[in-house]
């Protein structure tokens, strides 16, 4: 039976894709700025208690379309980078929205007698300035917990003319927006940019990327701010990066532009758009980090029986350790040591090379043929989750002998290194794993990142119980 195909990618707004705390949290500030100023004015305006359940259910009407316009109006996009002023266009745009629908249906079933037009008015126009407090107050609150907490985005910056300089100014000059620039790469440099900024030739950001990579100053992102007539730069510069587990973005020279319909990400009024991001920044990442260690402490807790009994069938079996460590790749092309429980005797890798597992896998002994069959030989890396190499879900991690091979045979390939290696992830539960198509698993595995959720990481380790543990790709 052939594997599922991966659903339609679906579109999310940048702040929930990011920051689901502060979009819920927004959302939440929403909907308490409609049902107050409701509330206030009603209070205002009678002296009893008697109509209030007519207004109260206006106005609970009125936040739950909102619940509905604003996200569609772009009113929760996200703040690490949209300017503030635009952001409030959009919001009002959509609670004129709200405001016509609720005229309109009181229009169709007859009940604009029943609610005071004063009401209604002072109600809409007082809304507003609650939107602007409860959003400047949240606002307020993530400046000062980026300033002070959150970890930077070190960037690099392909370019050296005036939109190179113009991205530097404005960055520095918004702290809080949780970007550090590490400095340029660029042929030729405008004067504004001094030495100590220029880290080299554009040819060189491969390797100075890569010299990066596995120590603590790793860099994040790499921004390409190249003029529109350098296409060649661009394409060279992206095909030189693509071995390279690092977050794209290209910010074209486009403000003397009139972009209609088009939708462009902003940083601080910068149009970015952007070429591969990873989902795992921001308050993601924390949530991600929150969920992985506290579900693979409970899981180990809960498995440390089974664990225990498998160890001796490993010790039992043949000579040598009850763990196999073996050298894998992970996030940001980071290498780590994956336990698994060993399946095969000690020293067979020493003769045969690394290979894919097959059907019938003869140099693993007969207890190693079981676990592997049941998974049961993935257990230990719970262990790996709790250190923090990697998530419970994920694509799955690879060997540095076949990174190599696969990544120029496989599109995208290396995108799979976006976001932490798992245990167990969307390609596994859809059939993909073992000797399978290596292209679809990396459709699968891209699918992943691209629709990020908890609750979708949730979804993925439920359906693990039943699709998960033993597959006829299990060998």
């Amino acid at each position: 039976m052939e594997p599922a195909e991966p659903l339609k990618t679906t579109t999310q707004g940048l702040l929930r894709r990011q920051n689901p705390l502060l979009y819920f949290s927004v959302r939440l500030a929403d909907a308490l700025a409609i049902l107050t100023a409701g509330l206030l004015i009603y209070f205002w305006k009678f002296d009893g208690l008697d109509l209030l359940g007519k207004y109260l259910t206006v106005t609970i009407i009125g936040a739950l379309l909102a619940s509905v316009f604003f996200p569609r109006a772009g009113a929760y996009r996200n703040w690490r980078g949209d300017h503030i002023l635009v952001n409030f266009q959009r919001l009002l745009l959509a609670w004129g929205a709200v405001a016509v629908c609720l005229l309109m249906v009181a229009f169709l079933t007859k009940t604009t007698t029943l609610i005071s037009r004063q009401w209604f008015i002072l109600w809409i126009t007082s809304s507003i300035p609650l939107f602007v407090f409860y959003r400047a107050f949240l606002r307020l609150l993530l400046r000062r917990y980026v300033e002070n907490h959150w970890q930077k985005t070190r960037i690099v910056i392909i370019g050296g003319g005036d939109l190179a300089c113009d991205i530097a100014r404005r960055i520095q000059a918004a702290q809080w927006s949780g970007f550090e620039i590490q400095g340029f790469f660029a042929d030729q440099t405008n004067e504004s940019i001094d030495n100590t900024s220029l880290l080299g030739r554009i040819d060189k950001t491969g390797q100075y990327l890569i010299a990066q990579q596995q120590g603590p100053m790793a860099i994040d992102e790499v921004w390409i701010a190249l003029p529109l007539e350098d296409y060649n730069a661009v394409r060279d510069v992206i095909h030189s990066l693509r071995h390279i587990p690092v977050a794209i973005r290209f910010i074209p020279d486009i403000f003397e532009f009139r972009l209609i319909n088009h939708d462009i990400s902003q940083i601080e009024g910068i149009p970015v758009i952007d070429l591969n991001v990873t989902p795992m920044v921001g308050t993601n990442r924390m949530l991600k980090a929150i969920e992985d260690r506290v579900l693979s402490l409970i899981i180990l807790l809960m498995i440390s029986p089974v664990m225990f009994v498998v160890a001796i069938g490993v010790k039992l079996s043949s000579s040598g350790p009850v763990f196999y460590r073996q050298e894998r790749v992970s996030w940001n092309g980071q290498a780590f040591e994956m336990l698994k429980f060993r399946s095969m005797p000690t020293q067979t890798e020493d003769e045969s090379g690394p290979q894919w597992a097959t059907p019938g896998e003869a140099r693993a002994t007969r207890f190693g043929r079981f676990i592997r069959r049941t998974s049961l030989d993935e257990l230990p890396q719970f262990i790996n989750v709790l250190k923090g190499d990697m998530s419970i879900v994920g694509p799955r991690p690879e060997r540095p002998f076949f990174i190599d091979k696969f990544k120029d045979e496989i599109p995208d390939y290396m995108q799979k290194h976006l976001v932490k290696a798992g245990i167990t992830g969307w390609a596994q539960i859809n059939g993909w794993r073992g000797d399978t198509n290596l292209e679809k698993r990396i459709e699968y595995d891209l699918f992943y990142i691209e629709n990020w959720s908890l609750w979708l990481d949730l979804k993925i380790i439920f359906l693990t119980i039943f699709k998960g543990f033993i597959n006829k790709n299990a060998y």
